[in-house]
């Protein structure tokens, strides 16, 4: 009996001691839950809407560290963001693959494309507001630039009246003597463009109208009918002899372009922002690389559009105006001069006393306040047939 009676009592210890510690880890999950809890007090504690905010990638840092700011004031809204190129994106709401509550491309020429391409369909109805407060507005705003190693721009000056033009670019890349047809030193070789696939990217395609538009002597009023003639697409296939790989992204260029030097890219066409990262970047490696603002230049205004589709409901319409609210916001607005954007708000000066700010810091390099005449985007069915025409003229014979 006694052996039984030890048997008994040990498994009561056991089971005593079980009893125990699970008591004793429940009450430091308890208490590390209240730790933990504390932080969760700046949660919703009704319900959350989520919605969800497709932009271009331009503008990630800058729409990363808003939307960050945004999550802690607003706990009962989540924002899902979604980065994509602003051709892509456009290509994926009308194929049904995106559907965001608010869309941001890098320009109104892609938003207004889609528009165009999304209308063509009335049984959608509307994509986004026409007028009102959910109409298209900016949130940030950059202008197109050309960045050029000096020495090289110099060159350019001197045939196109002192600025860096698409005639003077075309005359060095369409003849065969490379530089030194407009008076460059034969070492530099044959002139090397660097610009993004207009299909693809949004800083191409603001490229080609751009060159486009100087083609033509004009800064409105692009028509279809412009793109058909055949000197104007004899030209541009000339003009794009000189970029030897049409790249997806701007950035990727533009740091080959510092890596590299001028025997990869001697002239580049890239957005200011990305421009005012890389510049320091740049300087005592090959020369000095600088930013030359063309005779007439192209906004990308990122436009925010609220969309109006059936998929959106009333309460993340309601977040969203909230969202949009806080992005243009006059705080928000002013940390986007860190990210080299130029704020949509115009009572936002661009040149402050702090010794950061790229528009004072960068002027040595070429960045300057004011711009050149902007040009007029023109309407989606221009900007679809000027790709269409790309494809066909540049595109097919690479």
């Amino acid at each position: 009996m006694k052996p039984k009676v030890f048997i008994i009592l040990g498994f009561l210890v056991a089971v005593g001691a079980v009893l125990f510690i699970t008591s004793s880890n429940g009450d430091k999950a308890r208490q590390q839950g209240g730790a933990e809890a504390a932080p969760s007090q700046t949660r919703a504690s009704g319900p959350v809407t989520e919605i969800s905010f497709l932009y271009s990638t331009e503008k990630k840092e800058w729409v990363e560290s808003a939307v960050a700011g945004f999550q802690q004031e607003n706990p009962s809204i989540r924002v899902k963001l979604v980065g994509k190129g602003s051709l892509e994106s456009a290509q994926a709401m009308l194929d049904g693959k995106e559907k965001p509550t608010v869309w941001s491309p890098a320009d109104s020429a892609v938003l207004r494309m889609l528009e165009s391409d999304w209308s063509t369909d009335p049984q959608r109805g509307q994509l986004f507001a026409t007028s009102g407060d959910d109409a298209p507005q900016p949130l940030v705003i950059t202008p197109l630039v050309f960045v050029v190693w000096e020495d090289r721009a110099e060159v350019l000056q001197k045939v196109s009246g002192g600025v860096v033009s698409w005639k003077a670019i075309h005359k060095a890349v369409a003849s065969d003597q490379g530089w030194p047809a407009i008076g460059g030193k034969s070492e530099w070789g044959f002139v090397k463009l660097g610009h993004t696939d207009p299909t693809r990217s949004n800083s191409g395609l603001q490229a080609m109208l751009l060159a486009t538009l100087e083609f033509y002597g004009k800064r409105s009023g692009l028509t279809v009918g412009d793109l058909l003639k055949p000197e104007y697409q004899t030209w541009v296939k000339e003009l794009e002899k000189g970029v030897t790989r049409f790249e997806t992204s701007t950035g990727t260029f533009m740091t080959d372009m510092v890596r590299f030097g001028p025997s990869k890219y001697d002239v580049a066409v890239v957005y200011e922002n990305l421009a005012i990262s890389q510049l320091a970047n740049a300087q005592g490696r090959w020369g000095n690389l600088k930013v030359y603002y063309p005779a007439l230049t192209l906004w990308s205004d990122h436009p925010a559009a609220l969309v109006q589709a059936d998929w959106v409901t009333p309460e993340q319409k309601d977040a969203a105006r909230k969202f949009l609210t806080y992005l243009r916001s006059r705080p928000v607005q002013e940390r986007a001069l860190a990210f080299g954007f130029r704020p949509a708000d115009p009572s936002v000066p661009l040149k402050t006393q702090d010794a950061a700010n790229p528009f004072t810091r960068l002027a040595p390099q070429g960045i300057q306040v004011d711009v050149p005449p902007v040009a007029e985007v023109p309407e989606g069915p221009v900007v679809r047939n000027l790709l269409t025409m790309w494809s066909r003229v540049v595109g097919t014979a690479r």
